[in-house]
């Protein structure tokens, strides 16, 4: 069993450029209890995510760090130029010796995308075209491509990645189809927070469709809160989550969107039933994973420890208590199918 690390980077009471050391720090503490990667999205225009430029973000992360893996998760690749982007993931590959997981997606937030200048009834057909210029780049020293969108002839490709032919390739998944879509093409996968029954029909299709050359991988994200107690993770948990979802929902509000509403429920109760948290104490947490990890069929565990409200101490506590009492335990219990996290 690996357990992994995901960040939306939401912004936090404090001066922005405090959250960043505080992350940074953070992420430190993270390589050295062992986690194996550290997952960051990629938003636009809102409060949910002050990472916009995450290859910028992890390649500071990767010079605090020495063997946590960095990766952005997702990249939505309608909003690039393929061929600039492809050499920003291969400097960071370099920069990070061989440690970049590279995520790559659609992008779903229209208002993100309409504010660079993008049409989402394109993103679909931009994204397919932006990957396979990608995939041809990595294969190539000199890349020719032309296509609806992106076109080149005759372009030198001097810089390539550490990792041959490509960092290993991951896509955030909701449902079953975009999960057999990405195990067809041999990508990694992590699970959007939901309940463990629909997380555990996403990671069968994932599994029945997995064709890659390298151990797939199949993630369950979930926040965390971690206390002594369980009213003590409770207290802390329920403003980190408030505000977290006025970030996850500024957007929609913001341009007055009915779906705000349907995001995310409102309530403490609802949040944990749903599946976007577990929260309580370190045996409780425990028990609990366990029997989401065994039910999903997942093999990788990725936690988001930071959010909301929560203090930098709270954060470090709920990480501390997970990496004493709950990855030990996990480490025991679970026996993860043999597709497992490459390395």
């Amino acid at each position: 069993m690996k357990f992994g690390l995901f960040d939306h980077l939401d912004q936090s009471a404090g001066p922005i450029h405090q959250q960043y050391a505080d992350r940074l720090s953070f992420a430190e503490r993270c390589d050295r209890a062992g986690f194996y990667a550290y997952h960051v999205a990629e938003h636009h225009v809102t409060p949910l995510g002050l990472a916009p430029s995450p290859l910028l973000y992890l390649s500071a992360v990767a010079q605090r760090t020495r063997n946590l893996r960095v990766g952005p998760l997702v990249l939505p690749l309608p909003l690039y130029n393929p061929l600039r982007l492809y050499e920003e993931i291969c400097m960071l590959d370099q920069l990070s010796c061989g440690r970049l997981e590279l995520g790559v997606g659609k992008g779903i937030s229209p208002y993100e995308i309409g504010a660079l200048g993008g049409d989402v009834s394109q993103a679909e057909p931009r994204f397919n075209e932006a990957i396979q210029l990608l995939q041809l780049a990595f294969a190539q020293d000199e890349l020719s491509f032309s296509g609806e969108f992106f076109s080149t002839q005759a372009t030198p490709l001097p810089l390539k990645p550490v990792q041959q032919p490509h960092p290993p390739l991951w896509y955030g998944v909701l449902k079953p189809s975009s999960a057999e879509w990405a195990g067809q093409r041999g990508m990694h996968v992590v699970c959007g927070a939901g309940p463990v029954e629909e997380v555990r029909d996403t990671v069968a299709a994932y599994w029945s469709a997995y064709r890659g050359n390298a151990p797939g991988t199949a993630g369950l994200l979930r926040q965390l809160v971690i206390a002594d107690t369980d009213a003590e993770a409770r207290r802390r948990a329920v403003p980190a989550f408030r505000a977290f979802r006025d970030s996850f929902t500024y957007l929609w509000n913001h341009f007055g969107d009915p779906m705000a509403d349907q995001l995310l429920p409102d309530d403490m109760d609802q949040v944990i039933a749903h599946g976007e948290a577990i929260v309580g104490t370190p045996s409780q947490v425990s028990d609990r994973l366990a029997r989401e990890l065994e039910i999903s069929g997942a093999n990788y565990l990725v936690c988001r420890f930071a959010f909301g409200s929560l203090a930098p101490d709270e954060v470090n506590e709920s990480l501390d208590l997970f990496c004493e009492h709950v990855m030990p335990a996990l480490e025991h219990s679970c026996q993860p199918r043999s597709e497992s996290v490459r390395q």
